[in-house]
């Protein structure tokens, strides 16, 4: 239940921020919501998966930084080819990348550091 939730969270924020960045140049609703599907499942799985309790919150947050930026230009440049795509790309990105950050604490303390305390009680191998 708590990666739904996780999932549910990210998914809102990364589609507020497209909304606010693209909605008002005339991008199609279902084109942003594609993109916020799309972007927060690539950017759970390597992000907040991998990479946040390999790494930690800088590298993760980095790491989604990119991920966001390359995705919303890649897709944009199939869905909505007709605005300034770099620019919007980059603004979109950072906003993104802020929210990253909280989201990312939130993460190590409720996800994370629930599957530490399960494995804690395994036997250690020498």
């Amino acid at each position: 239940m708590d990666h739904v939730k996780a999932i549910g969270t990210k998914f809102a924020m990364i589609t507020v921020v497209l909304f606010l960045v693209l909605g008002f140049t005339g991008v199609p609703f279902g084109d942003f919501l594609m993109t916020g599907i799309l972007l927060t499942v690539i950017a759970y799985l390597i992000g907040d998966l991998w990479l946040l309790p390999s790494f930690g919150n800088w590298t993760a947050t980095l790491a989604d930084f990119g991920l966001s930026f390359a995705g919303i230009w890649i897709i944009g440049t199939f869905l909505f080819p007709a605005i300034n795509l770099p620019f919007a790309a980059f603004i979109a990105s950072v906003l993104i990348a802020v929210g990253e950050w909280f989201f990312h604490k939130y993460m190590m303390n409720t996800l994370h550091n629930n599957n530490r305390r399960n494995y804690n009680h395994l036997p250690q191998r020498a």
